[in-house]
This record gives structure tokens, sequence and C-alpha cells, in this order.
């Protein structure tokens, strides 16, 4: 079977932190991942090659098993001197017995007690010590998206309000550590496997316990939090929604998202807008355009006509022989810039032209003269009749 190299794998160092290791697979899982990457074998075969890869380099007993074998097998022993397979020395090939004391005491200082490599590997005299779960680090909160339903006046005008917000904070007895130095138990979460099953798609993977940090083992949990480091708080907070947002923006309300740990900052809160359509404009960009009927009348002799604006009326007017679909541009009446709210789009009115509904015998008539005096073929450059 050819050897992995999970490191080259995961784009990371061998002397890579465990924090370097988790953003690099993060990212990486999110490149590959089968919900985003459909019917593609290619990036499936990816996505579970960076998970098997996250899976040794992130369990520190796994790593170190494949730091020194160059591969990882569930039944090397990285500390086991009788996996170190280096040929020659006292005991024949495969094995160097030259460091080790068999009268029970360690031959040089740096040497080990063969008595002591038994009882580590066969359970004889002494035991050997639970190593201590983690403690928790300081941690940022994670932050929260809310979206918001705006009418498209709101967005042109922007909008303060206050929405109700269901966040959490530090808690108040762990001070966000999630134990209060009690006894070690198992972890609930991982039943003391240290793993945790995700699902993706199609796809199940497993992944280090965030509860226990990969140990399997923690501090008997804060009987408030139960062992989450935050308490749920339902909050009242006032948001301002700047002018001129559209259907996507991210309104960012700093440290109003989840609680941190340990004294670490909350995260934020989001506010993503959803903007309403309105019965007469349409936007593009920061621009406005609105179509605005005219008579026959108003497009043949020109006219000065009421258009209508979002902030109300304003004046437009028409040249004689003006044709439908005509556009005309009125400045900067068009939405505030989010970049720069000191500039505005403009507003485009498309004229259409419109006949009367009823037409009398006397119009007919002065329609048929107006024809005489003005013979002209409108499809003539089409080269029809």
């Amino acid at each position: 079977m050819a050897k992995k190299d999970y490191y080259k794998i995961l784009g990371v160092k061998k002397d890579a932190k465990a924090d370097e290791i988790k953003r690099s697979y993060r990212k990486l899982a999110r490149k590959y991942h089968p919900d985003l990457n459909p019917n593609d074998k290619v990036s499936e075969d990816k996505f579970k090659e960076v998970q098997e890869a996250f899976d040794v380099l992130s369990d520190e007993k796994k790593r170190k098993v494949f730091d020194r074998f160059g591969y990882y097998n569930e039944n090397l022993d990285a500390d086991s001197p009788f996996a170190a397979g280096a040929a020659g020395g006292a005991g024949g090939p495969g094995f160097d017995f030259s460091g080790f004391d068999f009268s029970g005491g360690t031959a040089g200082s740096g040497g080990s007690s063969f008595r002591d490599i038994f009882s580590d590997l066969f359970g004889g005299g002494g035991t050997r010590a639970e190593p201590e779960p983690p403690r928790a680090i300081p941690r940022k909160g994670r932050d929260i998206e809310i979206p918001l339903a705006l009418s498209f006046q709101e967005a042109f005008s922007g909008l303060t309000t206050n929405i109700t917000v269901n966040r959490s904070e530090q808690c108040s007895r762990c001070q966000g550590a999630g134990d209060t130095g009690g006894p070690v138990v198992t972890c609930t979460t991982c039943k003391g496997t240290g793993q945790v099953m995700k699902t993706g798609g199609r796809l199940q993977f497993s992944q280090p316990c965030a509860d226990c940090e990969g140990t399997g083992r923690r501090r008997s949990p804060c009987s408030l939090c139960h062992g989450k480091g935050t308490t749920p708080k339902t909050e009242q907070v006032k948001i301002r929604i700047p002018a001129g947002v559209d259907t996507g923006s991210r309104v960012r309300i700093p440290k109003k998202g989840h609680g941190g740990r340990l004294g670490a900052e909350p995260g934020d809160l989001f506010i993503v807008t959803n903007v309403g359509k309105h019965p007469h404009f349409t936007r593009k960009g920061d621009n406005i355009y609105v179509i605005v009927p005219i008579s026959l009348s108003e497009a043949a002799l020109g006219a000065k006509i009421e258009v209508p604006t979002v902030e109300g009326k304003a004046q437009l007017r028409i040249p004689p022989g003006t044709e439908s679909g005509q556009k005309f541009r009125l400045r900067e009446r068009g939405f505030p810039s989010l970049r720069n709210p000191s500039l505005r789009g403009d507003q485009f009115v498309e004229v259409k032209l419109t006949l009367p509904r009823v037409i009398s015998e006397e119009t007919k008539e002065l329609l048929r003269e107006f024809e005489k005096l003005n013979p002209e073929n409108p499809r003539k450059a089409m080269g029809l009749g």
C-alpha cells in the first residue's frame, strides 16, 4: 500500500500547530465537500483523503505514530521500542537492546528499564497515569446571522429599530471554562472515544470532539451551563440599517453574537437584508428605473409633466417629437451609495406612448386630416409599404 503524506495532503508543514492543521482542514473540506460538488468523483475522493489526513494529524497519539513511521496503523505504538525497526544491536536485526538494563535499573542517564517496558506493554507492575484532560482556552464567541425584511422605501431611507436576538453569554459560574475544576470523568458527548460523527451529504466522517478536545475525558461539567461555557440569553438589540442597502447586504453589529469563553470577546451579529419590490420602481445597483405613460399630444407637441420619485414628485420636460420608449435621466434621484453616502445614483424615466381608449368621430376626422397633412411611412426603412 502506497504511503500517503498527510502533511502534504493538508498543505501544512510537519511542525504545524493544531490550530493551523484545523484551519487548513476546514478550508479543504469546504472546497471538496460532496454537497458543493455533486456527482464529482474526484472531489469526493479528495474529501475522503483530506478527512483521513485530519483524522490522524488532529490526534496527538496518531500523529506521533505517523511522524515516527511515515504511515499510521492502529497496531503501532510510537512509544514502543519494539516497533523501532532499527537494524543491529544486541537483540539481533530489527531491535537494539543496548540502551536497557536487564537488572531493573537504567543503562546510563538516558536508558530505560526493561522491566518497565514489559510493565507498560503487558500490565505487569505499576500503571500508566492517564493524561489530564486539556483545560479550556479563551475562545471568541460565534457570530449570529439574522434575516431582516425591508420595504423598498426603508432600504432607500435607512431604518433604526429593535430586534429580539437569542444569543448566549459567558457562564457566570464557571467563567466560560465549562467546568468548575471537579473530578475527571468520561466525556458524555463522544462517550470517551474523543471523536464525534458528522454527516456530509452521502458521507459520514469523524472529527475530534470539541467538548473534550479529542481526549475522551473531561472534568465534571459545570452544573449551570452543562459544560458549554455559555448560558442562553434573549436580548433586545437596537440596530441601525444604513440608507442604500440591497437584498443580501450584511450589516454588522459588533459583539452582539454569542458570548466568548474565559474572557474572550463575543462574536458579532450580522443582519442580512431582503428588500421587497416596489409597484412602480425597479432598482439596478444604485439607479432607479420607472415607466411613465404620456399622451399622443404630449409626445408630439412636447410638455412638462410630473413623474414619481422615491422622495415625491418631480418635474420632467418632454421635448416635441418624443417617441415611445425614450429614456430621460434625473440626476442623483437614485439610491445613496453604501460605500460613500454622499454619492447617489440616478433615476431613469422611460416614457410610454398611450392612445385614448375611446376615440370620437370628430377625433377620428382630425386624425385623418393629420395623416393627409403629414404623409409618412414609419416602416419604409424595413422595405415595407
